[in-house]
């Protein structure tokens, strides 16, 4: 049995990569019904795309979304640094899909403010080929430690994160997620939004800031390759999913079998022609 869920935000998936946890997602998408679907970024890594590795799981991630909008959901899509080619489109609409730069909601009265965020990282903004670098070195980071894991699971240990390890012990990156947070707050604030939503640093978070002129909550839907995480809201309140806490919870929901509205054909055609 299916969730019923008003909107799901899921961020930085990252297709195309080695990182990328695209059975979980599927696994995760098959046992929610939403009514909208918000991809704020990074979901294709164009940046790091090479026709040498997009595995069917891949794929099916992109079908699957797909047929979500073919059956009536609301699929909004939002571009992010390693998707940012197609941010060159502005904001296009196919049916139930939307491709934008930045979304504003209404949610029972409260302004929703979502976008993926690289707007606030200097890096991206000033030496893109030292963040491309930076990219190409987290994915090769992932595979290491996707080995490391595979080991410590074999002697029956817990699993360990390297680039949390790393993250967490320099003090530097520890402040630029909480310099990008408060930026992100702030101008939330100024505009007199009530939630600001982002992705890029793969960090979820549901926090609230305070400032003289007013408040928000700032949330973060983290990402697909190591935190496999995801805001949902329904009944008027957001909440925090992740994948490992609540794996054994979900029930096969046939994903991989299940009788799409479109060919592995079709998408690929679609891609190429530039209509998705």
């Amino acid at each position: 049995m299916k969730r019923n869920v008003e909107l799901v935000v899921i961020s930085d998936v990252h297709l195309g990569t080695y990182g990328c946890r695209a059975e979980e997602l599927l696994r995760y998408l098959g046992s929610i019904n939403p009514k909208m679907l918000v991809l704020n970024g990074d979901i294709i890594d164009i940046w790091q795309f090479r026709k040498s590795y997009f595995p069917e799981s891949h794929l099916r991630v992109l079908k699957y979304i797909l047929d979500l909008a073919y059956q009536g959901c609301e699929v909004i899509y939002i571009t992010g640094n390693h998707d940012e080619m197609l941010r060159k489109f502005g904001k296009m609409e196919f049916g139930q899909i939307t491709l934008t730069n930045r979304l504003l909601l209404n949610l029972n009265g409260k302004q929703t403010w979502i976008f993926h965020g690289d707007v606030f990282d200097a890096s991206i903004q000033h030496a893109k080929w030292l963040a491309k670098l930076g990219g190409w070195g987290y994915d090769r980071l992932i595979q290491l430690n996707n080995v490391v894991n595979w080991m410590l699971q074999k002697v029956g240990r817990e699993k360990y994160s390297l680039s949390k390890r790393i993250k967490n012990s320099v003090k530097k990156a520890v402040k630029f997620v909480g310099d990008f947070e408060e930026t992100a707050s702030h101008l939330a604030i100024e505009n007199g939004y009530d939630y600001v939503i982002c992705g890029h640093i793969h960090q979820p978070q549901m926090r609230r800031f305070e400032t003289k002129k007013g408040s928000c909550m700032y949330m973060n839907s983290g990402d697909w390759v190591e935190n496999l995480s995801a805001l949902e809201y329904h009944d008027r309140a957001w909440t925090m999913f992740y994948y490992e806490k609540e794996k054994s919870k979900l029930q096969h929901s046939g994903v991989e079998e299940a009788r799409f509205r479109i060919s592995l054909e079709e998408l690929l055609r679609s891609i190429v022609n530039g209509t998705i």
